[in-house]
């Protein structure tokens, strides 16, 4: 019995659970809006980020998406430009949430790794429903990498990339938040 391996086992475990029940809380202070206290779980220093995908050749991989703080992207944003976001919709005067949207964020396939005693570097797939009005409905598909940095027993988020499984947004806005 290899009471090391062992504990790294627990450890990884242990991780990967606290990772998902932040992201089972996160997804519930969304779709319920409480949007000042999703704001929380982001750290100042959040970097916000999802590029845009083009179609390319067989093996072009590289060229496949934009990239950060050089080309057009759906978000390439940090906090104060999330909490300015937050206040428009919070003023009730929002052409693309009036009437507001329900949303329902499912995440799954988590993985989790400690970079080191502060920092977990965390993956994931999500599905976004989104829907407004009698007609609105928009589905988003997708992988997140997230950055977490350790924050009492929880975490904040430093940095979220957003991945869209689709190259096309059939969405009539953005406003949603992943």
């Amino acid at each position: 019995m290899d009471i090391g391996a062992d504990k790294a086992l627990l450890d990884r475990l242990l991780l990967k659970h606290a990772v998902e029940q932040f992201y089972a809380r996160e997804a519930d202070l969304l779709d319920s809006r409480r949007f000042q206290q999703w704001l929380d779980l982001l750290a100042d220093d959040l970097r916000y980020w999802m590029p845009l995908n083009y179609n390319r050749p067989f093996g072009a991989w590289d060229g496949e998406r934009s990239a950060e703080g050089r080309d057009l992207n759906w978000f390439d944003e940090g906090k104060f430009e999330i909490e300015q976001r937050v206040k428009q919709i919070m003023t009730g005067v929002h052409w693309a949430e009036e009437p507001v949207s329900r949303t329902t964020h499912m995440v799954s396939n988590v993985e989790a790794e400690a970079a080191d005693d502060a920092i977990v570097e965390a993956r994931c797939r999500f599905l976004l429903y989104r829907n407004r009005t009698e007609t609105e409905t928009d589905f988003y598909v997708g992988k997140r990498h997230d950055r977490l940095r350790r924050s009492g027993d929880s975490f904040l988020i430093t940095r979220r990339e957003i991945f869209l499984d689709q190259n096309v947004l059939l969405a009539k806005n953005l406003t949603t938040f992943f």
